[in-house]
């Protein structure tokens, strides 16, 4: 949640046209992994849920997500929805076709596109488990299969296919093929869902090569930079034009969000500091709260810096990105405890 607070700021960060490329190298490039590892993240704790070895309950599990997750992503939406007609008098997007496109492609706020591919996850799970067996029957084949075929998707989607095939809807969907189609994020799903059901085997074998994970870690960051500075200072590309092409579906991306599972992993597997332990337990008990608020307080930030005639400056962008998280932890916070007393309320 903080590299994607990192990704939504450095985006910001773009406003000025004098923007430090190291920080935004920071904000867009090392925070790169962010997205797609909740996909890790998320079938990791699916399947730790839902062993392969016990019972499925399939309504029970979709009664869950509808709640959780459904739910929220439609009434979300509409208040975005409400929140840009109200700002800006533009009443147009509640026409059919455009309604279809904000559902459907989670377009009501930048961030909620990851909940339309998460739900989609989801809704296909009967699939995932016996498709995860199979993996499991020899893993390293298959996971390898899996993720050589993953990159070569990626980028074909990302560099090569573009929607103009004439049929409205068909382009359509391809033009927003970011936003709802799974298969950019499968073997990160699939590679979670395993790493669950073989947790303890898999966390020894990394324990064996810490060095080895983490010169992966640290080599695959480093190419990763290396492409965005050469594109940079030899090619002469923007800032926005570099991470649209060094972006997490990249090769480099993908290799670089693989060695960030494993290093992770790895690193939370032992005590961390106290002050982080605190810190990041803290952002971990509320990061969905945030991942719903936080482009609120970015949007509203940013036009307050520009009412006061301030540029993304570094100070003034660690200042913004400071100010991001820590009043979505405090707007989420609020709105626990007011939920609290209204439920003890009703109880009374």
């Amino acid at each position: 949640m903080l590299g994607v607070v990192g990704i939504h700021t450095g985006s910001e960060l773009l406003s000025n046209p004098q923007a430090n490329m190291h920080l935004f190298a920071v904000l867009e490039i090392v925070s790169r992994f962010s997205v797609p590892i909740f996909f890790f993240v998320s079938a990791f704790s699916l399947f730790r849920q839902y062993p392969l070895d016990g019972p499925f309950d399939a309504g029970r599990f979709y009664r869950r997500r509808f709640a959780r997750v459904l739910l929220p992503y439609l009434v979300g939406s509409v208040l975005y929805m409400l929140h840009y007609s109200w700002l800006t008098a533009d009443w147009s997007i509640w026409l059919p076709i455009l309604v279809y496109q904000f559902f459907g492609f989670g377009m009501a706020s930048y961030q909620l596109y990851f909940l339309v591919i998460l739900l989609w996850f989801y809704l296909l799970m009967p699939l995932w488990r016996p498709l995860t067996r199979k993996i499991l029957e020899r893993p390293g084949l298959w996971l390898s299969l899996r993720f050589a075929g993953q990159i070569a998707f990626n980028y074909y989607s990302s560099y090569k296919l573009r929607p103009n095939f004439g049929l409205f809807y068909l382009d359509l969907l391809i033009q927003y093929r970011m936003s709802w189609w799974l298969a950019h994020y499968l073997f990160l799903f699939l590679f979670g869902a395993v790493f669950a059901v073989r947790y303890e085997e898999i966390m020894v074998w990394l324990r064996r090569r810490r060095e080895l994970v983490t010169l992966f870690f640290f080599g695959s960051l480093g190419l990763l930079l290396a492409h965005y500075y050469y594109l940079l200072l030899a090619r002469h590309y923007s800032l926005e034009q570099a991470v649209n092409i060094v972006h997490q579906l990249s090769p480099g991306g993908m290799l670089y969000t693989l060695a960030a599972c494993l290093y992770l992993m790895l690193r939370f597997d032992g005590a961390l500091p106290a002050p982080l332990q605190a810190v990041l337990n803290s952002v971990g008990r509320y990061s969905y709260g945030i991942f719903w608020i936080h482009t609120l307080f970015i949007h509203y930030y940013q036009q307050g810096l520009t009412a006061l005639g301030w540029s993304m400056t570094v100070p003034v962008t660690v200042l913004f990105y400071t100010a991001t998280v820590l009043s979505s932890i405090g707007a989420v916070r609020i709105g626990l405890a007011v939920r609290r007393h209204l439920f003890s309320q009703q109880k009374g």
